[in-house]
């Protein structure tokens, strides 16, 4: 138990790490999306298709950062509580960290990432979210089975 308790640990720093960096990437990135312009109402999606992070960041020559530009009917606005009811986010440390295990996990991580693109761009994702599957899903867990099976 003592072998499996110091990689536990070490598993726990490096998403407490990787939280601390995701909060300073992405705080707040993920409560815009996109509203009718007379009023505040949700599109009507097309298909059953989710609502999705938009960007409100331009570039000086009024050129959208992110991916996502709202159609010409809406504008995109704060006010979402986010994906996932908003638990899918880097808002506070502890909401940091089950996104960064979920990603570690490799279950609904590209999810996260296009989320992050939608709302700011995909000129920087890489940095964050290659070492976090490399490090986290590829190394620290395989650590894991093979204090397990040791």
């Amino acid at each position: 138990m003592a072998p499996l308790l110091q990689i536990g640990l070490l598993v726990l720093f490096a998403i407490v790490i990787f939280a601390i960096i995701g909060l300073d990437f992405y705080e707040g990135a993920l409560h815009k999306t996109c509203y009718l312009l007379p009023d505040k109402v949700d599109i009507e999606k097309e298909g059953g298709e989710q609502e999705t992070p938009c960007t409100m960041l331009t570039d000086p020559d009024k050129t959208p950062k992110g991916a996502y530009v709202c159609p010409n009917s809406s504008v995109c606005r704060e006010g979402w509580e986010g994906p996932n009811f908003g638990i899918t986010s880097f808002d506070n440390i502890f909401f940091a960290m089950l996104t960064v295990f979920q990603c570690i996990t490799m279950e609904g991580w590209t999810a996260i990432l296009y989320w992050t693109n939608d709302a700011l761009g995909s000129t920087y994702n890489w940095i964050y979210f290659v070492p976090l599957i490399i490090l986290g899903s590829f190394f620290m867990l395989n650590l894991v089975l093979g204090v397990l099976s040791g």
